[in-house]
């Protein structure tokens, strides 16, 4: 099997990571589970700063599903806390390192602050160009997929799109994600080896990296690890290259 030459410059990467192990990491010390969430905070500038010295575009982090809603309302209550603790303590050094920062997900079912939060972070730093993170809050991929078929259902109902029309391009342009690239690279911390609902349709073409280290320890040489091991495999895009 052919691999690419590593001396050939490489090409830079949209990286999606699952960011998963803060409540285990907890339980292993005897701490409570917001600890753990508030390590992971660490975790995630660690994860930024090593981003921009590596190649990479693009960098998207799970940070709160549909699913976790029904986590207990004070594990809820302080993930949101943090949430505001950290658009409000890093959003001036996101702007000032030429970071353009979005959320994707259902935003209505985030407080309103916390929107109002995000809408400010997003048009600050729109122009920004050095690298773009993007955060899934209140994210879920059926539900994404689900409400794409919603909007392509109305604009058929309007008149504004026929059904023969419809085809990949259109129904990218219906998802929370719109127009930005698919993810070349999906990292999950902890050891697990599942998406758990995460970009289920932009992923299609994805290489996967599961780690075994829980999301609070990760570092900037796991991620770097993480883009060897991509590197060393060959993309086929369902092509077979002369091998089965």
């Amino acid at each position: 099997m052919e691999h690419e030459d590593p001396q050939q410059p490489r090409t830079p990467l949209h990286v999606a990571i699952i960011m998963d192990g803060n409540g285990r990491w907890a339980a292993a010390r005897g701490l409570p589970r917001t600890l753990g969430h508030r390590k992971g905070i660490e975790a995630l500038r660690r994860t930024l700063d090593a981003a921009r010295t590596l190649p990479i575009s693009r960098l998207t982090l799970y940070s709160f599903s549909t699913e976790n809603w029904r986590r207990p309302t004070s594990e809820v209550k302080e993930l949101m806390r943090l949430l505001r603790f950290y658009l409000r303590s890093e959003l001036a050094a996101l702007h000032r390192e030429g970071v353009r920062f979005q959320v994707i997900g259902d935003r209505k079912a985030l407080p309103p602050d916390i929107t109002t939060m995000i809408e400010r972070a997003e048009d600050l730093t729109q122009d920004n160009q050095a690298l773009t993170l993007t955060l899934a809050l209140s994210y879920g991929g059926r539900q994404e997929i689900t409400s794409a078929m919603r909007g392509l259902a109305k604009a058929v109902e309007r008149g504004e799109l026929r059904a023969e029309a419809i085809d990949e391009h259109v129904v990218r342009s219906f998802l929370w994600t719109g127009a930005a690239p698919d993810p070349d690279l999906v990292i999950r911390t902890s050891g697990e080896k599942r998406l758990s609902n995460f970009l289920l349709w932009q992923s299609a073409y994805a290489e996967f990296v599961f780690l075994d280290v829980l999301w609070p320890d990760f570092a900037g040489e796991h991620l770097a690890a993480a883009l060897d091991e991509f590197w060393s495999r060959e993309r086929r895009y369902g092509a077979t290259h002369g091998c089965l």
